[in-house]
């Protein structure tokens, strides 16, 4: 069996745990007067895990390679690929989630979204670092100011 249906098959046990809690479970703490509410807490997680499932098994059936064959990866061959990319952006993101509080928002994700996309390759530092921070202002301003959700937007020492 290839990779992805492999890793398609460990999402599939991902999504049915995550279906069974968001079922069965989630909905037994609820207070009597929520229970007539048409949307749950549990309902977003309840589409969650029926899409996740969807999505797993047309991978698991192949129905997503009904074109031309594409080259599988060779595990045989990892090293070829750009495992060190990889590995860089996954502990990004560890050090983004662990700065995440103590730097601020704006700070944080700035700083992520940049490394990133150097990280990736991306070498114009005059487009880079503009569009790093416009998107993180304005991912900020819709969670801090639509949403109503406080995110702390700078550090404490500066008066976040």
């Amino acid at each position: 069996m290839a990779l992805d249906r492999w890793i398609a098959l460990v999402l599939l046990g991902i999504c049915l745990a995550y279906g069974y809690a968001a079922w069965f479970t989630m909905d037994g703490s609820l207070a009597p007067f929520m229970r007539r509410n048409p949307i749950w807490p549990s309902t977003f997680p309840k589409m969650l895990s029926v899409l996740g499932i969807i999505a797993t098994l047309f991978i698991l059936i192949g129905a997503e390679k009904s074109g031309p064959k594409e080259a599988d990866i060779d595990y045989r061959r990892l090293h070829e690929y750009h495992l060190g990319q990889a590995l860089i952006l996954l502990a990004l993101m560890v050090v983004y989630a662990l700065s995440l509080r103590p730097m601020g928002f704006l700070i944080s994700t700035s700083l992520f979204l940049i490394l990133g996309s150097f990280t990736l390759g991306e070498r114009k530092w005059h487009i880079m670092v503009p569009v790093a921070l416009i998107a993180t202002v304005f991912v900020w301003y819709l969670v801090q100011e639509v949403l109503g959700i406080y995110m702390r937007p700078l550090p404490g020492f500066l008066g976040g």
